[in-house]
């Protein structure tokens, strides 16, 4: 039986996401989840001033997220110059700064294991930290996700890691709403609603926004139901 919609609801801001979280004080209720955008977005950037950026925003984030809750990354790492930065790496190194704990960190393949890539590994990273909230061990699911399910766009969040990041927050949190800077089309925020959680969704792009305001899923989790053209 689908959720009662009376009970959750979906807000989307079109914003930029680190302005709208500066003037906001911490979240309480929410739980937060962020993928983060990629170096490639910040062509003036060295890699190194990029680094900065990630982690002076990670730590933003983390810094709105309420004791009670948790915060997800969810980031993949990119091959640059014959180095390879990782971004679960960066992400930890945010959150050890703010006194979070790691309480999972799950691999998501990108493509099928055995298959070489070049500009960015095969898997990426699902990242989960809390100050209070400790994970159940006998609630524990797979560290690694055979797949990403469906992608509503390329930048886009799997149906599948959206699902598993959902039901953690509405299983082990006493949080309700999740909160997703840089929501892109919507994908975490459709999934949060299938599963009885309200959404409030951060993004820059009109056109995204507008999207992202209109994305649903279907009831099995398995795939997109987009709105009309």
């Amino acid at each position: 039986m689908p959720p009662d919609s009376t009970h959750f609801t979906r807000t989307v801001h079109q914003a930029d996401a680190i302005a709208w979280l500066q003037q906001t004080p911490v979240l309480t209720g929410c739980s937060l989840v962020a993928s983060m955008p990629d170096i490639s977005e910040f062509p003036s950037y060295s890699p190194a001033q990029w680094k900065e950026w990630f982690v002076q925003t990670a730590q933003l984030i983390l810094s709105r997220t309420p004791d009670d809750g948790v915060c997800v990354f969810y980031q993949s790492d990119i091959k640059l110059d014959g180095e390879w930065i990782d971004k679960g790496f960066l992400c930890q190194k945010a959150a050890e700064s703010s006194g979070h704990a790691l309480l999972w960190h799950k691999i998501a393949c990108r493509v099928e294991p055995g298959r070489v890539t070049f500009g960015r590994p095969g898997y990426s990273h699902i990242l989960c930290f809390s100050k209070q909230v400790k994970a159940e061990i006998s609630k524990s699911t797979s560290d690694v996700l055979p797949d990403l399910g469906e992608k509503i766009w390329e930048r886009g969040m799997g149906i599948t890691a959206c699902a598993l990041i959902a039901k953690f927050i509405a299983e082990q949190t006493a949080t309700r709403t999740i909160v997703n800077p840089f929501c892109g089309q919507g994908s975490m925020l459709a999934v949060a609603n299938a599963l009885g959680l309200s959404a409030i969704g951060i993004e820059r792009s009109a056109k995204r926004a507008a999207l992202a305001e209109q994305l649903n899923v279907s009831a099995d989790l398995k795939s997109w139901k987009r709105p009309p053209s």
